[in-house]
Parts: structure tokens; C-alpha cells; sequence
């Protein structure tokens, strides 16, 4: 089946796409989606019984001979990427593709609060930002949709060329460069090439670059077709930051202030406010849904416990946001601790960026460090302030109290460091 009727049958089925046969939603496409762990063709008939209109499944499926609502491709991960890419030209809406070390998802969310104060707009699901999630995004854009704002994520090189393809979008920007996927990407010199991927098609294509002229990296793209913003600069919208624990900033005479907590998050807030001017949304709307925005699933969350603010940080983690992290919790007022998770994904890079951290929590103000995770561990030094543990449940034991106002959690997502907060802090 040809890519146009295939389209076709998408229309008939409301527009709705499901690859789970658990969450079947009436009338929907399926696609039998195969991964390392499962095999979507498994559940097809299942998924066709709870009520999916078709089903897409591979072509060497030899079961499905005499099965109604089936139909069969190639291969059914590969028609979904070509479906969503046939889809998005077929659409007015303008897209925003994003990627990065960190802030990706706080910038994505932020950017559509703010173009929704005066647009239709919607963005990424959650943080499908693979080569399954981000068609599955473009699959939700609807006729009278004006703004789509969608998350690349990769891990490795040509990943962010292959979804950018799929997306083709409008206006392309890179929060940030940062040690992320190290195992990938070998340096931060790999990071660089990989990430700049999207802004290589942009160019490519003529289409329009959103810089962080603070950026050395992104300000070597000024001389392409681009809308910029900085505080160090001359930019197209130039800001000052305010030192406040909440992201404040002013642009344009105009102050903003936002309810996202950590210095480190500028950035993020400066772009949602340059997009929002860039096409023409009242600064009142911008501050309206800057403050409105609430950090949560474990990003930068303020939670107060009795006496204690808890900084949950733990969505995830890796050596640039676990540094930008530490030193701005190191200007807070009060008796701080931290309490810091393994960073993942650093292959050979693991013992010397783990040490960097022990040495930058050193160099700053914090009066108790508790480190939890193997590499931590083997990164050990010998101090009055430094506590080391191999897991969470060593550090369960030995941990009475933390008697400090003010504590930083964070780590990597496979950690899972939110469940410190009800085994100590409760």
C-alpha cells in the first residue's frame, strides 16, 4: 500500500494512531511496532478485538492470511516514520524541532505555553523523542493546528539528521552543548557534530535558526537565516537576569518573572520569551504563562518538607547539569546539602567525570555531600563533608537526619533519587 493511501486510511480512523494493544483507543490505526523486547505483531488481533479499526503489521507475518482489517508492509516502524513525514506535508502547521544536552523538555513546554497564548499549539508527548515518539507526535497534528513544537533526543551520531528528516521543520534550535551520552558521542567535540545535525538540515533547506547568541557554538551560525537572543550579545531580543532563586529577566524595558527555580534555566526562559515576541504574542500573555508553568516529574521541583526546601532534580543527569545544578544551589541562603546519583551513559568517561563533581562540590559552599552509586563510590575522597555509598539502601542505613535547610537531589534517571525524599525527608 502506497504512502497517500495509507493516509487515507489514517483520515478514516479518526486520525488516531495506538502501537500499545493495552490501550487500544476505538477506531484507531495499530501498528505492530517490533523492538528488542517485544514484537507489536504478537498483539494485533488482540489490538483489532479492543477495537482498533486497522491493524499494520510486517509483511512476513504468515497468521494473519485470512484476518480482516489487517494490512500488511514492509516493515511497520518504517511506514509509521513515512506516514508521519507524509503527514506533516500535508499540514499548515509550523514546526519548531528542539534538541540538546539539557533543558530540552522544560524549553519544549515552555515555548508552548507561551505560542498557545495566542495560537493553536501542541508538542511533543511527554518526552517521545525517539525515532517512535517523535512520528507519533507529527501523527497528532490536526488541520487548525498553527505551532507544532517537537523534541529530538539521540544518543548517537545521525540520529538527529534521521528524525530532523522526518519532521522537516520551520525552525530549528539547540539549547544547549553539554556532556550528555558520552558512550555515544566519545567528547564533547562529538556532541557538537551531533547535535548541530538539525541545524545542518535547517540551513540545508532554508529555513529559519533560533540562536543562543551566549552560545559560542551557535554563534558561528549567525551569518544563516536565523532570530537570535542573549545577555552577552547584541541579539534580536537581549536580556538581563535578574539574581533572584526563580528565573526573573528583563527584555525590551519589559521584566519577566517565572516560577522555575535555578540559574541554569535561563536560557530556557529567555527562548519561550523570543518566540513569543518573534511572532507577535503581548508580553502580559508571556509573563502570564511563565508563571503559570510548574515544574514537575522530578525537574527542578521545590518541595517543602517541615522546615526543609528540597530541590528535586532527578528527572535525569550527566556532567554539565550536574555542575550548572551544584553552583547554583551554592548561592542559595542557609545550611545546604546535596544528595547526588550516578551519571549514566559515560563509558570510559565515567571515573574522571564523576571525580570532576566530588572536586566541584569541594570548591563550593555546601555543608554536607552525600554521594550514592558505584562510580561515585569508586571517587571516593577522604573528608569531614563527604559521605560515599555503593547504593541507596548503604546510605538508607548509615543516615539518621540531614539537618540542613535547604537539599539538592539529583541524579540520574536510572537512580531513581525522587525516592530518597519518603525513605529520609518525610
Amino acid at each position: 500500500m502506497n504512502i497517500e493511501n495509507l493516509h487515507n486510511k489514517f483520515l478514516d480512523c479518526n486520525c488516531i494512531v495506538d502501537i500499545d494493544s493495552r490501550s487500544i483507543r476505538k477506531g484507531s490505526l495499530f501498528f505492530a511496532i517490533k523492538g528488542e523486547n517485544f514484537d507489536g505483531n504478537n498483539f494485533a488481533i488482540e489490538a483489532l478485538k479492543k477495537g482498533a479499526g486497522k491493524a499494520i503489521i510486517d509483511s512476513n507475518q504468515k497468521k494473519f492470511e485470512n484476518v480482516d482489517n489487517v494490512i500488511k508492509v514492509e516493515n511497520s516502524l518504517e511506514t509509521l516514520q513515512k506516514l508521519a513525514n507524509y503527514h506533516r506535508k500535508k499540514t499548515k502547521s509550523k514546526i519548531i524541532a528542539l534538541t540538546g544536552s539539557n533543558g530540552k523538555t522544560t524549553s519544549k513546554e515552555l515555548i508552548h505555553l507561551v505560542l498557545k497564548e495566542k495560537f493553536n499549539t501542541i508538542s511533543t508527548l511527554g518526552n517521545f523523542n525517539n525515532h517512535i515518539g517523535v512520528p507519533l507526535s507529527l501523527l497528532q497534528i490536526k488541520e487548525d493546528t498553527d505551532f507544532t513544537v517537537i523534541e529530538l533526543g539521540a544518543n548517537n551520531f545521525g540520529e538527529i539528521d534521521f528524525l530532523t528528516r522526518i519532521v522537516e521543520p520551520d525552525y530549528g534550535y539547540i539549547t544547549n552543548f553539554g556532556k550528555a551520552h558520552l558512550e555515544g558521542f566519545k567528547s564533547l567535540k562529538g556532541v557538537v557534530k551531533a547535535k548541530t545535525e538539525l541545524y545542518n538540515w535547517i540551513i540545508e533547506n532554508d529555513k529559519t535558526l533560533i540562536l543562543n547568541n551566549d552560545d559560542s557554538e551557535q554563534i558561528k551560525f549567525n551569518n544563516y537565516k536565523n532570530f537570535s537572543f542573549g545577555s552577552k550579545t547584541k541579539s534580536n531580543y537581549n536580556f538581563v537576569f535578574i539574581p533572584e532563586k526563580k528565573v526573573k529577566v528583563t527584555c525590551l524595558d519589559v521584566m519577566y518573572k517565572s516560577n522555575i527555580y535555578g540559574d541554569y534555566n535561563f536560557s530556557n526562559v529567555c527562548v519561550a520569551i523570543s518566540i513569543g515576541l518573534h511572532f507577535g504574542i503581548d508580553s502580559k500573555k508571556i509573563q502570564k504563562s511563565l508563571v503559570n508553568y510548574k515544574l514537575e516529574n522530578n525537574r527542578s521541583e521545590i518541595i517543602r518538607i517541615k522546615s526543609k526546601e528540597i530541590i528535586l532534580d532527578a528527572y535525569n543527569a550527566n556532567p554539565t547539569s550536574m555542575t550548572h545544578a551544584i553552583e547554583s544551589f551554592s548561592k542559595i541562603k542557609g545550611s545546604k546539602a546535596v544528595i547526588l546519583g550516578d551519571m549514566f551513559e559515560l563509558g570510559s568517561n565515567a571515573f574522571d567525570e564523576h571525580k570532576k563533581i566530588v572536586e566541584i562540590i569541594k570548591n563550593n559552599k555546601i555543608d554536607k555531600s552525600y554521594f550514592i552509586g558505584k562510580d561515585f563510590f569508586n571517587a571516593q575522597e577522604n573528608s569531614k563533608s563527604l559521605f560515599f555509598y555503593k547504593t541507596k539502601e548503604d546510605f538508607y542505613d548509615d543516615v539518621q537526619e540531614i539537618n540542613q535547610d535547604q537539599i539538592l537531589i539529583k541524579g540520574s534517571r536510572g537512580m531513581k533519587m525522587e525516592e530518597i525524599i519518603n525513605m529520609k525527608l518525610k
